[in-house]
């Protein structure tokens, strides 16, 4: 058995609920009932470097950074797929750092976050069909 599973319901169009653990997600294709799934990666993304960041301030650094918030952009080409390079991230934290200590806690946040290494390490799925399956 996987360390994570997840199944997702798709009975029409480009809508579909998908559960997690106890926890179900509504994600559609175009945006009418629910996130895009590029947006839901995007957030998924953000939310991922944001825990990393505040783990690797408190790990490394032994920095509390109060309220983080993060804003998160990315660029779409004309098939809706995420640009390469244009994903951004603007962390607001409400404790002070310095020069030195924003750029440490920039590359600790990409070495811990498990997205960013997903990301770029081009995560491929393995994918089986089973037809006839209802």
């Amino acid at each position: 058995m996987a360390d994570i599973e997840s199944h997702t319901v798709n009975e029409e169009k480009y809508y579909a609920s998908s559960r997690v653990g106890d926890f179900e997600l509504s994600i559609d294709a175009t945006g009418a009932e629910g996130p895009m799934p590029t947006e839901v990666l995007l957030a998924d993304y953000a939310s991922c470097y944001t825990f990393a960041f505040r783990a690797g301030a408190a790990r490394e650094h032994d920095l509390d950074l109060g309220r983080i918030e993060t804003e998160a952009s990315a660029d779409l080409d004309e098939d809706d797929d995420i640009v390469d390079g244009s994903v951004a991230f603007t962390v607001h934290v409400e404790d002070e750092l310095d020069d030195e200590q924003v750029e440490a806690l920039i590359e600790l946040g990409e070495e811990i976050c498990h997205v960013h290494a997903a990301v770029h390490e081009g995560t491929h799925a393995d994918i089986d069909v089973v037809p006839d399956a209802f």
